[in-house]
């Protein structure tokens, strides 16, 4: 439409507010949301972004491509591999505003969060600044259970990456004598609760963040990428 050439007023909203509804749609999809939340921790590429979302491959091909059309993410070649990433600091911004908005306005979520917050992993979970502070003391031992690609793109300085499928194996190369704190995607994501479980049956003090990358980044920390 051509609203620019004598177009009522009328024609002229409805024209502005379908685009605007453009995001509203993309955001209508509950794998669209599981797969903002993998980009948030870095590049992908769609066989590991169907990994992680226990997703086909050919689904996630078309939920980027929609997510992709209205700037949300991005994509790049990288050799013979395409891979995508959230398009820009504003896009993770808006999705973890979002994501607190919502949470602060259906109860239902308010609720599920609750209920997790009563498992032994989150009683006492650390806040970002919580973390900063035990960092600068080497207190602790921060474990990052997130898959090893996602670990690579961008993570907390000092963590160490030991993916959660590989977490009992590895078990003897942790320390007994600091607290091992696991951090994964953040306050939605349950790898790091699954993780405090498997390390306290093994006789850790184990412990998680509640936040993630994304929240550790805005609280204007820097991240490392390998």
């Amino acid at each position: 439409m051509d609203y620019l050439s004598n177009t009522p007023d009328t024609q002229f909203k409805e024209y502005l507010y379908e685009h605007f509804s453009r995001i509203g749609k993309a955001l209508s999809s509950p794998p669209r949301l599981v797969i903002l939340n993998i980009l948030c921790q870095g590049e992908h590429t769609v066989e590991s972004v169907a990994s992680a979302s226990k997703l086909s491959p050919a689904n996630v091909s078309q939920h980027l491509q929609l997510l992709k059309s209205v700037n949300l993410v991005r994509q790049r070649k990288d050799g013979k591999f395409v891979k995508y990433s959230l398009a820009d600091e504003d896009a993770c911004r808006f999705f973890v505003t979002y994501r607190k908005f919502v949470h602060s306005r259906i109860a239902e979520i308010d609720m599920a969060i609750r209920a997790v917050h009563e498992a032994p992993s989150r009683r006492d979970a650390f806040s970002v600044e919580r973390l900063e502070k035990a960092l600068k003391e080497d207190s602790i031992y921060l474990v990052d259970v997130r898959p090893a690609e996602e670990y690579k793109s961008s993570h907390v300085p000092g963590a160490v990456s030991v993916p959660l499928a590989e977490l009992k194996d590895r078990l003897p190369e942790l320390p007994r004598d600091k607290e091992i704190v696991t951090f994964c995607r953040g306050l939605f994501c349950i790898l790091a609760d699954e993780a405090v479980e498997i390390l306290l049956e093994a006789g850790f003090r184990a412990n998680r963040v509640e936040g993630g990358v994304l929240e550790w980044k805005l609280a204007g920390n820097t991240l490392e990428s390998s």
